[in-house]
């Protein structure tokens, strides 16, 4: 009798352990000094900047290129605004491929990619090619590999620190930005554009062995819980028919107000930081006679800063209510904007750096409230439900990045673009406030 009730009272904590944690013993996993979702993280990073690094040249290419085939700033434009959308539409797909197929499958695929549209612009002579090899296959390669990855990293691998984590993450292409951007602009100086090309496919080819070898698509597959889990969680199967169940989530989510109001400000975000200061910063400022390479600088040191201010924001999130957050960010983006058109100048000049230091605090510090409020409505769709806000978020960098262009080539300055994008923070700064809160943790959204 003893024996039995020995065996019947461990019996329900024991039998599918060992075949849900494979060849890993639960022992030494739980003496792990670092979890191994710091080691995920760590890869999910440099994968991003691997990624960013084709990010860091449109603006540097738009004198370039119109100085070589002359074609139009309006045109080149064109096919960054398709880079930038496709960015986002490719992104909530990605998430339930992600879903369906893995993340190191779907990540290491969106890397070789990019390496193959940056790699084929050292051949093109017509414009169509430019909205091809930089438009299409790098957009969707790059929106393959967009926040929903590390929201999509995060969600599964973490229960604490999920607010510090997609700062960190957040900040990876900003990291991409401050490593390439001083590179890429001496490469375009002196041996002209072709050879910067080659380096951003290179650069993105270079990540695909350290993703394969090293991500990992969830906990299950090394027999750990995730970080901050109190007991082991399975690992779903795969989820089939991933196209109509994006789908399906958009349709559910666009019958909620919240998600109108993250998709509205998002899109403000994108229009005035990746279709706006990205795009064109550096025609802007060389417009008013600053170097190349100097506006190119100061745009890598945006990034410097915009690493401190995000994962800064991501530590402010896991404490504070994240639409107040939001409200505060776009606030003081908007002011910001509203000073640059009487800062720009031949030099360097204190307030620029200001401005500088300012604007690189802030640009991407709306991700981590922005997707612990996709968390906080939308449960385990989430990641999915964020692919489509951050669709929102390249919308509005892409119209941006053409009307930016288009602006210039009718007014000859970029003036009425710095002052429409400064009301517009302030709009988003309001609807962020709309936004309702929710007191208890979100389920998936309902059939």
């Amino acid at each position: 009798m003893t024996q039995t009730t020995d065996a019947s009272a461990v019996e329900p904590a024991q039998p599918a352990e060992p075949a849900e944690r494979g060849p890993r013993p639960a022992g030494p996993a739980r003496t792990r000094r670092i979890h191994r979702a710091w080691f995920v993280a760590a890869v999910a990073f440099v994968t991003i900047i691997g990624a960013a690094a084709f990010r860091s040249v449109p603006g540097l290419l738009i004198d370039p290129l119109h100085a070589e085939f002359g074609w139009s700033r309006g045109t080149i434009g064109a096919a960054v605004s398709v880079n930038l959308a496709l960015y986002g539409l490719t992104a909530p797909f990605a998430a339930a491929l992600m879903d369906r197929f893995g993340i190191r499958r779907v990540v290491a695929v969106a890397l070789v990619v990019i390496a193959l549209g940056s790699g084929l612009t050292v051949w093109m002579t017509a414009a169509w090619q430019l909205l091809l090899c930089w438009g299409l296959l790098v957009g969707l390669g790059t929106g393959s590999m967009a926040l929903a990855f590390a929201a999509t990293v995060t969600n599964r691998w973490f229960t604490e620190r999920r607010g510090l984590v997609t700062g960190i993450l957040t900040a990876a292409s900003a990291s991409g930005q401050l490593i390439f951007l001083p590179l890429l602009s001496w490469i375009v100086t002196h041996h002209q554009w072709r050879p910067a090309a080659v380096t951003v496919a290179l650069a993105a080819l270079a990540v695909v062995p350290f993703v394969w070898l090293l991500l990992r698509d969830h906990p299950a597959d090394v027999g750990l819980e995730p970080y901050g889990a109190r007991e082991f969680v399975p690992k779903p199967p795969p989820a089939a028919g991933a196209a109509r169940r994006t789908v399906a989530v958009l349709l559910r989510a666009a019958r909620t107000g919240p998600f109108w109001l993250l998709a509205g400000t998002f899109a403000i975000c994108g229009a005035s930081t990746n279709g706006l200061i990205q795009t064109h910063f550096v025609p802007a400022a060389h417009d008013h006679g600053m170097p190349v390479r100097t506006a190119a600088s100061l745009l890598a040191v945006i990034g410097v800063f915009d690493v401190v201010g995000t994962v800064a924001s991501g530590w402010f999130t896991d404490r504070f209510e994240p639409r107040r957050l939001l409200a505060v960010y776009y606030a003081l983006r908007g002011v910001s904007l509203l000073f640059l058109p009487v800062l720009l100048g031949p030099s360097v000049h204190p307030p620029m750096l200001f401005f500088i230091v300012f604007y690189g605090l802030d640009w991407v510090a709306t991700v981590p409230p922005t997707i612990a409020l996709c968390r906080e409505h939308y449960g385990e769709d989430s990641a999915i439900v964020f692919g489509w806000v951050l669709a929102s978020h390249q919308v509005g960098a892409a119209l941006v990045a053409f009307l930016g262009g288009l602006a210039h080539d009718v007014f000859g300055t970029y003036t009425p673009v710095w002052y429409a994008s400064g009301a517009l923070c302030a709009a988003a700064a309001l609807m962020a406030l709309v936004i309702r809160r929710r007191p208890a943790a979100a389920a998936p959204l309902a059939a």
